[in-house]
């Protein structure tokens, strides 16, 4: 006697299904939009902050959508394509730079952490999907929050100290003032990711891993 396979269950809207562990055609397309999405968030006009001159800017913002949106492996592709690409050359940074010198540059700290950021919200905008029925948006800020405050903050301190030659409080100084703009950027991310997931939720879910 024949075995039938049952039917698959359908995936709740919102609930990402479960995680494939390669990358097809769709999952490097995604990757290269958001590289360009986040590099489109660059051009718009910075707005450079101190005596340092570290620049405001959207791609925070952008970030964080991306960890959100395409999970933690995809994520921290599309953003190590995009610093890839800039640092080759193509002026796609804040304030039309490019190339390797942006590393010896005040700014440096914050560009070295975008991939590590991106990761790290998606890795935990997965858990928020996959555990939390309810309040995923204050969950989903609380983790664009954690990564600024553990990740893209400590390493822009770091860079500062290092290439503007600040003592650890000046360059805790420098960097506070972006905390008010984070927080608004972090509110926005999560409103942005989760609306975007619910709308396609097989986009958070793929892959899991490349193998």
């Amino acid at each position: 006697m024949q075995q039938t396979n049952p039917a698959p269950h359908p995936t709740p809207a919102g609930t990402p299904a479960r995680a494939r562990t390669s990358w097809n055609a769709t999952d490097l397309s995604l990757i290269a939009v958001f590289a360009a999405v986040v590099a489109a968030s660059a051009i718009l006009p910075a707005i450079p902050v101190g005596q340092v001159g570290v620049p405001i800017t959207l791609q925070t913002l952008a970030i964080m959508v991306t960890g959100i949106v395409l999970g933690p492996w995809r994520a921290g592709a599309a953003l190590s394509l995009y610093v890839a690409v800039a640092l080759a050359g193509l002026p796609i940074f804040s304030q039309f730079r490019g190339g390797i010198g942006v590393l010896f540059g005040p700014s440096a700290g914050y560009i070295i952490a975008f991939p590590i950021a991106a990761f790290a919200v998606g890795f935990l905008a997965r858990i928020v999907f996959r555990r939390c029925d309810r309040f995923r948006f204050p969950a989903l800020f609380a983790a664009c929050t954690a990564t600024s405050l553990l990740i893209t903050h400590p390493f822009g301190i770091v860079g500062m100290m290092i290439n503007a030659k600040l003592d650890l409080a000046s360059a805790i100084a420098a960097d506070v003032v972006f905390l008010p703009g984070d927080i608004l950027k972090n509110l926005a991310a999560a409103a942005i990711g989760l609306s975007v997931v619910k709308a396609f939720p097989r986009l958070q879910s793929r892959p899991a891993r490349r193998s």
